[in-house]
């Protein structure tokens, strides 16, 4: 059998913790800072770990991770 491909979008995307969560990085962070309070930028420094709905959806894109 053949190897089954990771999307590659997705590897730069997600990391797996150890207990199989998915990391991902803060929504809302890319532009339009000016018009975002101060607060909210803080808040959103880092990763954060992804709902666990999404992650399963996530998960089917690394089979190795």
């Amino acid at each position: 059998m053949p190897k089954m491909k990771t999307k590659s979008g997705a590897k730069k995307r997600f990391r797996l913790t150890g207990t199989g969560k998915v990391r991902m990085n803060q929504a809302g962070k890319q532009h339009g800072m000016i018009k975002r309070t101060n607060k909210h930028i803080r808040n959103q420094r880092g990763t954060t770990i992804m709902s666990e709905q999404d992650a399963k959806i996530i998960k089917k894109f690394l089979p190795y991770g």
